[in-house]
């Protein structure tokens, strides 16, 4: 890790003038893969659910910054979690599309239902560790902009401390910073976290799309590789490609604090990759789109991870969720992960 807050030392100190509140349910992230959760918790299980986001409102991490594909699965290990949530979520999220009437890159109906069924969501809020107390995980929360202007000397004051029964840690590319901070969880347990940067490129000056169907190339490491997708508009992206990022910082992943520009001179990688199956390519016709980064459990030339999803049985910690490595197909398994976490907790 670079310079950031020492695993543990925030709870060197006791915080005896912190409010604390007791709340039902906590999801922390409101990612695609959180707000499907926080929708399965409060409809399916009538559980008054708080959403706590970093970011100014959902979406802002890996849910918006991605291919925008529903996968079909056929890329995943036979009966690995990703296989299996991806054909269920692949089927749950088309008939929810359907049901709702929403074009298929669309997710907001998953906060309008979550929230009707009394779901609260606090943005521009961070949980920044935790304590196993008294057969409950406390959550230490601080608003985001406090983070941001944080000295990084003396260990960082929680505005608030919640006392949840059940605890989602949904938080993407925070997940796993954040689970070490949770006083009375295993270290041992938690994988060691890979971040992998991924950028688009649009194709430009073209009268019509040249492709009527997605295109992927055989997987490199890291990704599935520079495939072909189409927007609903029609309009041609390429990518990603796969950036190994070291020296994250904690801070960091929590506030999704990272370099998402795309440099122009980065299409040179782009041209000869696409060519492979687009020989007409024209030099110049990549213009720069967008990046993501993507939450691995794997580094370069590892291999691929399956998802992790850590429940008490595993940590001992009773309603404490722990998803972890929720890259590709997260978006597609989504609402599959948020039923598997909600069959889960209802043991």
């Amino acid at each position: 890790m670079a310079a950031g807050i020492k695993p543990r030392s925030i709870f060197t100190e006791p915080y005896k003038s912190v409010p604390i509140e007791t709340v039902d349910a906590v999801v922390i992230g409101a990612g695609v893969v959180g707000i499907a959760v926080a929708r399965e918790l409060a409809v399916k299980l009538g559980r008054e659910v708080l959403v706590i986001e970093s970011g100014p409102t959902f979406g802002t991490g890996s849910s918006s910054r991605n291919s925008e594909v529903i996968h079909a699965g056929i890329y995943y290990p036979r009966n690995s979690l990703k296989a299996l949530f991806c054909v269920r979520g692949r089927h749950l999220l088309y008939k929810y599309c359907k049901e709702h009437d929403i074009p298929h890159k669309q997710i907001g109906k998953l906060i309008g239902e979550a929230e009707n069924h009394g779901a609260v969501f606090s943005y521009s809020t961070t949980v920044i560790g935790g304590k196993y107390e008294e057969n409950r995980l406390q959550l230490y929360v601080s608003e985001s902009k406090t983070l941001k202007n944080w000295d990084g000397k003396s260990p960082p004051k929680p505005d608030l401390i919640l006392s949840p029964r059940i605890v989602v840690n949904s938080a993407g590319l925070g997940a796993l910073a954040l689970s070490r901070r949770f006083h009375g969880l295993d270290d041992g347990i938690i994988p060691r976290p890979y971040f992998a940067r991924g950028c688009y490129f649009t194709l430009s000056n073209v009268k019509s799309p040249p492709f009527r169907h997605l295109i992927y190339p055989v997987p490199e490491d890291g990704g599935l590789g520079v495939h072909v997708t189409l927007d609903l508009n029609g309009q041609v992206r390429f990518g990603p490609d796969v950036e190994w990022i070291d020296g994250v910082d904690d801070i960091s992943s929590f506030l999704n604090l990272f370099d998402y520009s795309v440099a122009g001179d980065r299409a040179n990688r782009f041209y000869p990759e696409i060519r492979k199956y687009y020989p007409c390519l024209k030099d110049g016709a990549l213009e720069p789109g967008y990046a993501g980064i993507r939450p691995k459990l794997s580094g370069a030339m590892q291999g691929p991870t399956d998802f992790i999803i850590q429940g008490g049985d595993i940590h001992g910690i009773q309603g404490l969720i722990n998803l972890f490595g929720i890259e590709s197909p997260g978006l597609t398994s989504s609402m599959a992960i948020a039923e598997h976490v909600a069959a889960v907790l209802s043991i």
